[in-house]
């Protein structure tokens, strides 16, 4: 029984051994070489606001990067709600040339954790998808911590 556990063992570490020893993995971001058509790349794909009080107006701009080698066009922004306004950079972007989103959000009548999706639609065939995130305290609990 011993040499049955030793032997499995064995033909664990060899077959763990072989599969270390594989082809070397391309180590380049998939975002850093350039796309056949519109590529969009953004720096970042959330944004925390923190704690925010219920009725706070906060927003954020995200922006882009055209990673690809035809002109990136955004055809529309859908937001998750009437909390959230949209608004984008109308004209192409370039390839290698920058662009925004931004998202502008009014917390009125929401309460706790929320994290909004924004869907941008563009002629790279895919939608993209970033995040707004926040903790909104209630207007009245801030207002008695602050006297």
């Amino acid at each position: 029984m011993k040499k049955l556990i030793l032997s499995f063992a064995m033909a664990a570490l060899v077959a763990g051994g072989a599969v270390a020893q594989g082809p070397a993995k391309q180590t380049a971001a998939p975002q850093a070489q350039a796309k056949s058509g519109p590529a969009i790349s953004f720096e970042s794909t959330e944004h925390n606001f923190g704690e925010i009080t219920q009725g706070d107006v906060v927003e954020h701009t995200f922006t882009f990067t055209n990673t690809g080698t035809q002109p990136l066009i955004i055809d529309r922004v859908d937001v998750t709600c009437g909390c959230t306004s949209p608004d984008w950079t109308k004209e192409a972007v370039m390839p290698g040339k920058t662009g925004f989103v931004k998202a502008k959000y009014n917390s009125a009548g929401r309460m706790g954790q929320q994290k909004k999706a924004i869907t941008i639609h563009s002629n790279t065939g895919e939608p993209t998808y970033v995040y707004i995130v926040t903790n909104i305290k209630e207007k009245s609990a801030s207002a008695a911590k602050a006297q």
